[in-house]
């Protein structure tokens, strides 16, 4: 009896966990280059106290993890608007460190400094900051990320890469902070930047309003039958507790 007390415990504090991020995932599906978060959960196995030694299966609060599905590309024509193609991300110094998002809304600051949508610089391949020429006009930007101003190559915008399975925070909504430290991404071809577009964010609307429905209603039938078995559990006490008077 109380083994199915503590299981429906577990199970709605692993809902609500699901809710939080569901929730933040809604609040984020028009977020440029924002990555909606999903939540893994696994089964714990206990063994209970009888003479039989089964077992309860629990399940745990669950770990976070990013989608790993790309927006759709949107064309804004502006040449200071990037996406990535490809599993990488920009690299931005903020003042928690280097911050990898896919929000690619740039622009170039009065003394030629390319900076993100909040005025963080935007790194090279190096670590560096980007440097414009403030009288160069609009950059053109190639594929690998070559910045050039009237046919002269400016920097490059980089691009990085991280296993974020091991862990992140987030930063500033499409912007994550990985436990592992990020590295650039050189010579590959399987990544690169498309200027003039921007990614939206790869949140299903109608898909995550779906499940917010699906784990309300399994929340509501777990606290159902948690009263109901708290309920079977006082009346089993009252019936004993009479019969031993």
């Amino acid at each position: 009896m109380q083994s199915g007390i503590y299981v429906s415990l577990s199970s709605q504090m692993a809902l609500e966990r699901r809710l939080t991020t569901i929730a933040d995932n809604m609040a984020n599906v028009n977020t440029t280059g924002f990555r909606g978060t999903e939540v893994k959960f696994n089964q714990v196995l206990s063994n209970t106290d009888n003479k039989l030694g089964s077992k309860v299966a629990f399940v745990t609060q669950g770990n976070d993890y990013l989608s790993s599905d790309n927006g759709e590309l949107q064309n804004t024509g502006s040449s200071f608007d990037f996406a990535v193609k490809g599993e990488a991300w920009f690299g931005i110094n903020t003042p928690a460190g280097t911050v990898l998002t896919r929000d690619g809304r740039f622009s170039m600051t009065s003394t030629g400094a390319l900076v993100s949508e909040r005025g963080f610089p935007v790194l090279d391949p190096n670590g560096g900051q980007i440097q414009l020429n403030p009288q160069g006009g609009e950059p053109s930007v190639t594929s690998n990320g070559e910045i050039f101003q009237n046919n002269k190559q400016m920097g490059t915008i980089g691009l990085y890469s991280a296993d974020i399975s091991k862990g992140f925070v987030r930063y500033s909504n499409s912007g994550v902070i990985p436990v592992e430290t990020p590295q650039a991404v050189v010579d590959s071809s399987k990544v690169g930047i498309a200027q003039g577009y921007l990614e939206n964010s790869n949140v299903n609307g109608m898909r995550e309003m779906t499940q917010l429905i699906e784990v309300s209603r399994a929340f509501d039938n777990i606290s159902t039958l948690t009263g109901a078995s708290e309920s079977s559990l006082q009346e089993a006490i009252k019936t004993l507790g009479s019969k031993s008077s």
